[in-house]
Protein backbone atom coordinates (compact mmCIF):
# COMPACT_ATOMS: atom_id res chain seq x y z
CA UNK A 1 0.00 0.00 0.00
CA UNK A 2 1.54 3.64 -1.42
CA UNK A 3 0.82 6.65 0.71
CA UNK A 4 0.49 9.84 -1.12
CA UNK A 5 3.24 11.81 0.53
CA UNK A 6 2.13 15.50 1.82
CA UNK A 7 3.99 18.45 0.71
CA UNK A 8 3.99 21.81 2.42
CA UNK A 9 2.97 24.67 -0.25
CA UNK A 10 6.90 25.89 -0.22
CA UNK A 11 8.07 22.63 -1.40
CA UNK A 12 10.25 22.54 1.34
CA UNK A 13 9.19 19.70 3.52
CA UNK A 14 7.26 16.32 3.57
CA UNK A 15 4.49 15.26 6.38
CA UNK A 16 4.63 12.40 7.53
CA UNK A 17 2.22 11.50 10.68
CA UNK A 18 1.76 15.24 11.77
CA UNK A 19 5.53 15.61 11.89
CA UNK A 20 7.56 17.59 9.13
CA UNK A 21 10.53 16.62 7.01
CA UNK A 22 12.94 18.24 4.99
CA UNK A 23 12.91 17.57 1.29
CA UNK A 24 16.18 16.74 -0.77
CA UNK A 25 17.71 19.26 -3.01
CA UNK A 26 15.93 19.81 -6.35
CA UNK A 27 18.86 21.16 -7.47
CA UNK A 28 20.81 17.90 -6.84
CA UNK A 29 21.55 16.67 -10.43
CA UNK A 30 20.09 12.93 -10.75
CA UNK A 31 23.27 10.92 -10.72
CA UNK A 32 24.48 12.60 -7.24
CA UNK A 33 21.09 12.15 -5.56
CA UNK A 34 20.89 8.45 -6.86
CA UNK A 35 24.59 7.93 -5.45
CA UNK A 36 23.45 9.46 -2.37
CA UNK A 37 20.60 7.57 -1.96
CA UNK A 38 22.55 4.79 -2.37
CA UNK A 39 24.56 5.66 0.43
CA UNK A 40 21.76 6.79 2.67
CA UNK A 41 20.36 3.07 1.84
CA UNK A 42 23.67 1.19 2.54
CA UNK A 43 24.27 3.52 5.67
CA UNK A 44 20.62 2.50 7.34
CA UNK A 45 21.11 -1.51 6.67
CA UNK A 46 24.27 -0.71 8.56
CA UNK A 47 22.43 0.73 11.34
CA UNK A 48 20.15 -2.26 12.27
CA UNK A 49 22.56 -5.45 10.80
CA UNK A 50 25.36 -3.41 13.81
CA UNK A 51 22.39 -3.64 16.21
CA UNK A 52 21.64 -6.50 16.43
CA UNK A 53 24.78 -7.53 16.32
CA UNK A 54 25.43 -5.14 19.23
CA UNK A 55 28.13 -3.51 17.76
CA UNK A 56 28.35 0.01 18.93
CA UNK A 57 31.23 1.12 17.24
CA UNK A 58 29.28 -0.26 13.89
CA UNK A 59 25.98 1.59 15.08
CA UNK A 60 28.11 4.83 15.26
CA UNK A 61 30.19 4.07 11.85
CA UNK A 62 27.17 3.68 10.06
CA UNK A 63 25.06 6.51 11.78
CA UNK A 64 27.92 8.73 10.90
CA UNK A 65 27.33 7.81 6.68
CA UNK A 66 23.79 8.50 7.27
CA UNK A 67 24.27 11.66 8.23
CA UNK A 68 26.64 12.40 5.46
CA UNK A 69 24.39 11.03 3.18
CA UNK A 70 21.55 12.80 4.27
CA UNK A 71 23.53 16.67 4.68
CA UNK A 72 24.50 15.74 1.14
CA UNK A 73 20.90 15.19 0.38
CA UNK A 74 20.10 18.60 1.80
CA UNK A 75 17.99 17.38 4.40
CA UNK A 76 20.15 18.14 7.26
CA UNK A 77 22.79 21.03 7.86
CA UNK A 78 22.04 24.83 6.08
CA UNK A 79 19.39 24.85 4.74
CA UNK A 80 19.34 24.25 0.55
CA UNK A 81 17.26 27.19 0.42
CA UNK A 82 19.16 29.41 2.22
CA UNK A 83 22.71 28.45 0.15
CA UNK A 84 23.80 29.83 -3.10
CA UNK A 85 24.08 27.62 -5.97
CA UNK A 86 27.80 27.41 -5.01
CA UNK A 87 27.29 26.06 -1.39
CA UNK A 88 25.38 23.88 -2.62
CA UNK A 89 27.12 22.15 -4.99
CA UNK A 90 30.12 22.20 -2.16
CA UNK A 91 27.70 20.20 0.10
CA UNK A 92 26.94 17.32 -2.46
CA UNK A 93 30.25 17.39 -3.69
CA UNK A 94 31.45 17.01 -0.10
CA UNK A 95 28.98 14.55 0.96
CA UNK A 96 30.34 12.25 -1.99
CA UNK A 97 33.76 12.51 -1.20
CA UNK A 98 33.30 11.77 2.18
CA UNK A 99 31.56 9.21 1.98
CA UNK A 100 34.33 7.32 -1.33
CA UNK A 101 31.78 8.27 -4.02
Amino acid sequence: MTREVERTDDGRYIVVDGRRWRTADPSLPDDVREQLLHHLGVGRSGVRTAKKAGDADAVAAARARVQLAKTGLGERGTAWWEQSDDERRARWEEALRSLGG
